[in-house]
């Protein structure tokens, strides 16, 4: 199964996964994936915050966190991290549809040795 297709596959139900898919749990699933990965050779999620900035056109002090905020919300405001149900929801499903993007796009680099 590659990164994709299992992260399509979280991404359909990531309560099985998390418990309550809340946005801080679906996060700190990503990161304790990413620490994985990278703990045994894969590459994580390297390059992940840079898309993010390159996909939002501009930078910021967040983590790639708050930049999947600021591109699933951009012309909301949100104050320190708290979110409406529905401003979650629409956060998970775009970090989701990110990270499809931007693993899609990985695949496609040309690998050097």
């Amino acid at each position: 199964m590659s990164e994709r297709e299992y992260w399509a596959f979280v991404s359909e139900c990531p309560e099985v996964f998390v418990g309550q898919a809340t946005l801080a749990r679906v996060e700190s699933f990503l990161i304790g994936y990413d620490a994985h990965a990278r703990r045994h050779g894969g590459p994580g999620l390297d390059g992940w915050r840079d898309w993010l900035v390159a996909k939002r056109g501009r930078e910021c002090n967040h983590a790639w966190m708050g930049l999947v905020r600021h591109l699933a919300l951009p012309d909301e405001r949100w104050h320190h991290w708290q979110l409406s149900p529905e401003q979650e929801e629409r956060v998970i499903t775009t970090l989701f549809a990110l990270l499809d993007e931007f693993l899609s796009e990985r695949e496609e680099e040309p690998h050097t040795l």
